[in-house]
């Protein structure tokens, strides 16, 4: 026994157990929900174009933008099926390889600072800064990228290394370089840390060395980078540009010199402070039971202890950093840290787009990941070992924790998503081709155009067409745009890349999702007033637009497999299939749904959920059931229901026979909600 625990001790202080430290780190934080994760933001529209309308379709997807890495989409989805889960492990195996990767290039640059390697590397597994790592589908090809960049700048420093092989690693390295360059534009600019890097190897190796002897041997050994480099640019200049990485910082100096080389200064020190300070500030936010719930507080608690203690008891064991040189190395890491934070922006900058923290505009900060972990884990060298080691423990353990939040919220969205077009299909189970559906902005991880995606695998029958049968717009974020207005015939085109789409605003149903309440189908006359409904989404105004001639209900609307299983019914269940039914005046489905609806203990979320049954049970003579459920709708909000149980009440009014049972229950909904004509 003793002799077992002497050979893991020993391998635990060797470099061979860092990669499995990592590998463990890796799966504890990103892991956590793995099997609860869905296809999120773009891996909606992504996956749908690839899987069902093909890889025609998912070549035209890219055609405008990242062509070459679009190839890579083509070879992976031939290998992984679309199954949510297989891209989530994919994702966080790529994402592993990648700091392995960087962890080896480190040890290569700094021999002896094995500390400072693997805290650097750490840093870069987890930082705070940007969060989306559940968008696996998307996430994991922009890793394969960061490792094929890692890898042409290890066989770099192996080829400097290993003369007799010089020439067959070096155009291993310029080959990855141009594919790193061709690919995507995040990690354009970090080329340029490279002669740099070599400047530095080349004065390790070479001590005594003067200055400018070590900056022409840097240059020789780059010029093939160089090359490739300038190859890239000119490709990008005259060959092809991603429309949306354009440089407008030229346009802009042209126009205003002066300011907007002031205006650039003041940009990239905002956003250098973003990405560093601001970024983790946000793994000091902690959960909120009340809010996340005691589950995620728990996990939250056993990740932040685990990882902390880990990487304290691992930092602790493995092997001692030589003590000579502490300082030399660690203002190279600093140096060469800032250079690549530097460097990191020049795309975003170049193209004057707007760095965030916020979703989705973090993928942003993966450019900035490698300066700032070298950053952080250079000026942590500077301390006292042991002081080093607490702050590095606390740090990850904080940044742990919030990547376990995020990951919560990510499940949780993923849920909603998945109950939103459970409820759509109970609700509309068939649906005319050309219609536009309009809903409010809920959903936290995706944008309109990504379920605009499900929408269509959905309802749209057959696939390949280069006609998209449906839309989805936010009207907060597609008006006077996609959407021109929320007046009535109006033609609608909108080109989805894969396809193209034509339809109308009077070909329009508009949705309003506030879980926990139901899914709902606003109505005209109902919502157009309705408090309930927030102002600023545009509802209010949308719900105008709404076409219930447009529902087919008998239609066979089809959920894709990674939506199963179907919820066990619930509230929302019978409310969606009896608001089905009462549009086509089938009252008698409504009070049978009702009643097994409120034999159950599920309960609205929303007293506008129980109007179609007031309105069932008045249809079907029930006056008292009607009355009642009238009277608990109104104790919720007088100011808000009443103006809306009036409006019902007048359409009840309108439709049903006269009775002295009727009288009765009119004359008692005007005494309570002294309603005007």
């Amino acid at each position: 026994m003793k002799s077992f625990l002497r050979r893991v001790e020993t391998f635990l202080a060797s470099p061979r157990a860092v990669p499995w430290v990592l590998l463990m780190v890796s799966v504890l934080v990103y892991g956590v929900f793995v099997w609860r994760h869905g296809f999120y933001w773009d891996d909606l529209p992504m996956s749908w174009i690839r899987y069902e309308l093909g890889p025609e379709a998912m070549r035209a997807y890219f055609s405008t933008s990242r062509p070459v890495w679009g190839a890579l989409y083509q070879i992976t989805t031939k290998l992984i099926p679309q199954v949510p889960l297989y891209w989530q492990v994919f994702a966080i195996l790529w994402r592993w390889a990648g700091v392995v990767l960087l962890w080896v290039i480190l040890r290569d640059l700094w021999p002896g600072r094995n500390q400072m390697a693997l805290i650097a590397s750490l840093f870069f597994l987890l930082y705070p800064g940007f969060n989306l790592q559940w968008v696996s589908y998307l996430t994991s090809h922009f890793y394969i990228v960061i490792c094929i960049f890692f890898s042409s700048y290890l066989l770099m420093l192996w080829s400097l290394r290993k003369p007799e092989r010089y020439w067959l690693l070096t155009i291993g390295a310029m080959v990855l370089s141009l594919l790193n360059l061709w690919m995507l534009e995040f990690f354009y600019f970090l080329e340029l840390v490279r002669p740099f890097i070599i400047f530095y190897a080349l004065y390790k190796t070479e001590a005594g060395q003067r200055f400018w002897t070590l900056a022409k041997r840097t240059f020789l050994y780059w010029l093939p980078y160089l090359f490739v480099f300038l190859l890239n640019v000119f490709y990008r200049a005259f060959v092809f540009t991603n429309v949306a990485y354009k440089n407008v910082l030229l346009s802009d100096l042209r126009a205003d010199p002066l300011g907007t080389i002031v205006g650039l200064i003041r940009q990239v020190f905002l956003d250098l402070w973003l990405v560093s300070v601001q970024a983790w500030l946000q793994a000091f936010r902690f959960p909120n039971p009340s809010v996340d719930g005691p589950r995620t507080t728990i996990l939250y608690a056993i990740i932040f202890l685990f990882v902390g203690m880990l990487v304290f008891l691992f930092l602790n064991m493995y092997v001692r950093d030589e003590k000579a040189g502490v300082n030399n190395a660690s203002r190279w890491m600093i140096f060469i840290g800032l250079l690549a934070m530097l460097l990191g922006g020049g795309p975003y900058w170049l193209a004057t787009l707007d760095l965030s923290l916020a979703f989705p505009a973090s993928r942003f900060t993966m450019s900035f990941m490698l300066g700032v972990a070298l950053l952080m884990a250079g000026v942590l060298e500077l301390l006292p070992a042991r002081l080093r080691i607490i702050l590095a423990s606390l740090l990850l353990a904080f940044a742990a924790g919030w990547q376990v939040m995020v990951s919560d919220a990510f499940r949780r969205d993923w849920q909603a998503q998945k109950d939103l077009f459970w409820q759509m299909t109970w609700r509309v189970p068939g649906l005319q081709p050309n219609t536009v559906v309009l809903m409010n902005e809920e959903l936290s991880f995706y944008a309109d155009n990504s379920i605009s995606a499900p929408l269509n695998w959905i309802y749209m029958q057959g696939g390949g067409s280069e006609q998209i049968d449906y839309v989805l717009f936010y009207p907060t974020n597609r008006l006077n745009k996609a959407l021109p207005s929320l007046q009535k015939d109006i033609p609608i085109q909108y080109d989805y890349i894969a396809g193209h789409f034509e339809g109308n605003t009077s070909d329009a149903l508009a949705f309003y999702y506030d879980p926990p309440a139901c899914l709902r189908l606003l109505e005209p006359d109902l919502d157009s007033n309705n408090r309930f409904i927030l102002a600023e989404s545009l509802m209010r105004e949308a719900s105008a637009l709404t076409n219930p001639d447009r529902i087919l209900r008998d239609g066979k609307a089809q959920m894709p497999s990674v939506y199963f299983p179907e919820p066990v019914p619930g509230w929302c269940y019978y409310f969606e299939k009896a608001d089905l039914a009462g549009q086509f005046g089938d009252w008698e489905t409504v009070t049978r749904l009702g009643d097994e609806a409120f034999a159950g203990s599920d309960y609205p979320n929303n007293p506008v959920e129980r109007f179609v049954f007031i309105e069932g049970y008045a249809h079907a003579g029930d006056w008292e059931q009607s009355l009642k459920l009238s009277r608990e709708s109104y104790k919720v909000s007088k100011s808000y229901v009443g103006p809306l149980l009036c409006r019902l009440w007048e359409r009840i009014e309108t439709e049903t026979p006269p009775s002295a049972a009727r009288s009765e229950a009119l004359a008692e909904v005007q005494s309570m909600l002294a309603c005007k004509p």
